[in-house]
């Protein structure tokens, strides 16, 4: 039974954790701690792709990137390794922060060790539930960090980056990605991207 006082609550929790990120974004005029925004954006977009989502996974959406900040790209090698040993570490690091604030906001152990579970992006392709997450987080990419990335890298980079995206994400998800609006230049890249 979800319950939208204690959902709430969780939300306001994640955000208020987030809230000390330095880094600073700014959308429709309005200045965000980065991590804030993501995590609102994160939360808009389900409501938009699964709006009858359970409760667990909307909680592991709003704090898919909790306290990203704290564990910078540069602590590790710049290389593909360095990158995977990141990302492994900045999930288990999600999870320890969320299991944390759940269990301060009262949520049974059932439910925290699937949001756990989730935001190591577990058992991708064969659980329903990760593959959702994953179709969240690329979608978002492509609608909110596509176009300033694309801007900022050479365009084999955004294709190879786009390419693999693709790849992650399910069938429903693709449809929708299409109807993102983008610039010429990023259609194009994501045309490439499909036809490689």
């Amino acid at each position: 039974m979800l319950s939208i006082k204690q959902l709430e609550t969780a939300y306001t929790a994640f955000d208020t954790y987030n809230s000390f990120d330095p880094n600073i974004e700014e959308s429709e005029d309005v200045f965000y701690p980065k991590e804030v925004l993501y995590a609102i954006r994160m939360t808009e977009k389900l409501k938009e792709y699964a709006p009858d989502s359970d409760e667990y996974i909307q909680l592991t959406v709003r704090c898919q990137h909790i306290g990203r900040w704290e564990i910078p790209r540069n602590s590790y090698p710049m290389n593909r390794k360095g990158y995977l040993q990141w990302r492994n570490t900045l999930a288990l690091h999600h999870a320890k922060i969320a299991e944390k604030i759940l269990t301060e906001c009262g949520y049974t152990d059932d439910t925290i060790e699937k949001v756990k579970f989730l935001l190591q992006k577990k058992q991708l392709r064969q659980n329903s539930d990760t593959q959702l997450l994953e179709d969240i987080v690329c979608l978002v990419f492509i609608q909110y960090y596509l176009e300033p990335f694309a801007a900022m890298h050479a365009d084999e980079k955004v294709i190879d980056i786009l390419r693999k995206t693709l790849k992650k994400i399910s069938a429903h998800a693709i449809e929708e990605a299409v109807k993102i609006p983008v610039s010429d230049k990023v259609k194009i890249l994501i045309q490439k991207a499909v036809m490689s």
